[in-house]
């Protein structure tokens, strides 16, 4: 029903009984309309801010070795492949983010239920519980098995030594405890700006190091679980200005990824390993430089575990709870089952992150080119955009493209496997 205000603000609402916190108000403003506004939930996380959030979600999604990728490729097609997908990436957001203005939603489990139903929505739930679990439980793992080392370079502490402080085991569950779970106990996203910006500088310090600069970044743009909740949160939101804050984001990471990987390449050339905090162990140990380099890398891997992991929440809500208002202690309770879950793996279970690596294979070209495409698809109505249109045939394609990538990767995971060549997560 649209109704009209005392100012002659147009609003749209409508029922969704499955969506809880999600039934929000929002249609784009149409030439020579006033103009539409949300009504359900006042986003005030800043332009800026919202460009951190979404560039930390960037960098965190996913572990590969850039340089590693431009040492297999070459320069000239890594950076063919990086455009490429940087292109791919902000097509795809631009389908969520139309999608979500037609129907007014902007979660993406809401997306799926309202293209498919229940299947629908636990689909997309199913795929960003499981990516970005895969996700948090990899950078858990970096922390376990590379702050010990630090603290022993810092220290020059004895490799055989079994003091508390260089066990993996417990510093995980530190970092788990005092860092992580504090950030991931906050009420909205947008309060994550700043150690997500101070996170980004993390990175930027490869940048600025000399040729020791070896990054772990992601070779992928995937941080379509996040776009929503971010997009919610974003002040005086349009499509319009959502889409600037995802293309600001991935043009900062494109440069970014670019120059972290022909530093890393141009140092090491064939000789750069999949893991590259693995490359360190090649030079001094107890260099200064690369000591502070591999602390920026600890840092900026412990601080994008919180913006992974309200996507999760959101998802888990989403499904188990969707007619349920917010409540502190459910809030609470799923973040530590989360932490708690995902720490059990890292320590007990480091082998499941390669199970995680065949998850991610999946999930992920679900969550940026197939669940876009077939969302818009049958989101859109065909009074429209009829099938037989120029974007309905492009999404269509773009839907190809993902499965196309899913058994393509698949298939280089098997290929390891049976080669005996795993390039373990960070090859994935």
């Amino acid at each position: 029903m649209l109704e009209e205000d005392q100012n002659g603000t147009q609003t749209l609402r409508f029922d969704d009984p499955d969506g809880g916190l999600e039934n929000e108000e929002f249609l784009p403003s149409t030439g020579g309309k006033k103009p539409m506004r949300f009504t359900d939930f006042e986003g005030k996380t800043s332009f800026g801010m919202s460009v951190f959030n979404l560039g930390n979600a960037i960098m965190g999604s996913g572990i590969l070795g850039l340089a590693y990728a431009m040492a297999n490729t070459g320069i000239l097609l890594f950076l063919f492949l990086l455009t490429a997908v940087a292109v791919l990436s902000c097509y795809s957001i631009h389908l969520l983010l139309k999608s979500s203005g037609i129907v007014g939603i902007r979660a993406y489990e809401q997306l799926g239920y309202r293209a498919f139903g229940n299947p629908g929505k636990m689909a997309a739930g199913i795929a960003i519980t499981l990516q970005n679990i895969g996700a948090m439980s990899s950078y858990l793992y970096i922390v376990k098995s590379e702050l010990p080392l630090v603290i022993q370079a810092f220290l020059k502490a004895d490799s055989n030594s079994d003091v508390w402080y260089l066990d993996g085991n417990y510093l995980v569950v530190m970092v788990s405890a005092g860092i992580i779970l504090p950030l991931s106990l906050m009420k909205q996203l947008g309060y994550l700006g700043y150690t997500s910006g101070f996170s980004l500088s993390c990175m930027v310090f490869f940048l600025t190091a000399t040729a020791y600069t070896i990054p772990i970044l992601a070779f992928a743009f995937v941080c379509h679980p996040e776009v929503l909740p971010i997009y919610t949160e974003l002040r005086n939101p349009t499509q319009k200005k959502m889409q600037k804050v995802s293309n600001v984001s991935i043009l900062v990471m494109y440069i970014m990824y670019f120059l972290a990987a022909l530093f890393g390449y141009l140092t090491f050339f064939d000789n750069v390993e999949t893991e590259l905090l693995h490359t360190y162990n090649r030079i001094d140990p107890y260099d200064t430089l690369i000591l502070c380099v591999r602390v920026a890398v600890l840092t900026a891997v412990t601080l994008t575990v919180p913006i992974v992991l309200f996507p999760v929440r959101r998802a888990i809500q989403q499904m188990a709870f969707p007619d349920k208002t917010f409540n502190w202690l459910r809030h609470i309770a799923i973040a530590l089952i989360l932490l708690t879950s995902i720490n059990m793996l890292v320590i007990f279970a480091p082998n499941i992150l390669d199970i995680f690596g065949i998850i991610g294979a999946t999930s992920a070209p679900c969550l940026i080119f197939i669940f876009p495409a077939v969302f818009y698809i049958r989101i859109v109505p065909k009074d429209e955009e009829p099938m037989n249109s120029f974007h309905k045939i492009l999404a269509v394609c773009f839907a190809v493209l993902g499965v196309s990538f899913m058994v393509m990767s698949l298939s280089f995971i098997f290929i390891d496997w049976t080669t005996g060549s795993s390039h373990g997560v960070g090859g994935h």
